[in-house]
């Protein structure tokens, strides 16, 4: 198995994405999303285990080559994140949004700008703290990354907590336009970088 092809990769996400969800659905029954990133992580977490355990296997170098072979930038900023955006605007009544543009520009744009820069600077002093030499632009640049939240993941939350309308347009339209924020934050930070 030394090359997987990216429909092969992507069929295995999306069936062990509907296993993890049918496991959270019966097992866990937390939120969705919740449930799905807990479960992930502890399968990640017993992958590593089990190529640390049972080295001959080469799970870990078979993992490794196939991500080697994917082009990040494309896979995910020209293929992912539109159809994460595409589905959390579907949801959207824009004629609400619209009413609220200007507080969902706030914080869209200055929460990310606050938000990244947090991070990047506790990122930098924690690895400082565990003497791990990062300079503060890769912070800064890892801080972008993850500061935009998955529109989907907070409608889908929205959708089961009874929330004031204004407010729910508000959380709802911020989740949408902080990733476009983000995307430019990261492209800018990692080009100085």
């Amino acid at each position: 198995m030394d090359h997987i092809s990216l429909l092969n990769l992507a069929a295995l996400v999306v069936v062990l994405a509907a296993f993890f969800g049918y496991l959270n659905h019966r097992i866990l029954r937390l939120p969705q999303t919740i449930g799905l990133v807990i479960i992930a992580l502890l399968a990640s977490l017993g992958a590593i285990l089990a190529d640390q355990v049972f080295p001959g296997l080469g799970f870990g170098n078979t993992v490794r080559g196939a991500l080697r072979t994917l082009d990040f930038d494309d896979t995910l900023m020209k293929g992912m994140l539109g159809f994460l955006l595409f589905a959390g605007a579907l949801h959207v009544d824009m004629g609400v949004l619209f009413l609220r543009k200007w507080a969902i520009l706030s914080m869209a744009t200055v929460g990310v700008v606050i938000s990244t820069t947090i991070i990047g600077i506790a990122t930098f002093f924690l690895s400082g703290f565990f003497e791990i030499e990062i300079p503060f632009l890769y912070c800064l640049v890892f801080g972008a990354l993850i500061s935009p939240t998955d529109p989907v993941a907070v409608m889908g939350i929205l959708k089961t907590i009874n929330i004031p309308a204004e407010l729910e347009a508000k959380i709802a339209g911020e989740s949408l336009f902080n990733d476009g924020v983000g995307v430019v934050i990261f492209t800018i930070l990692l080009a100085l970088a």
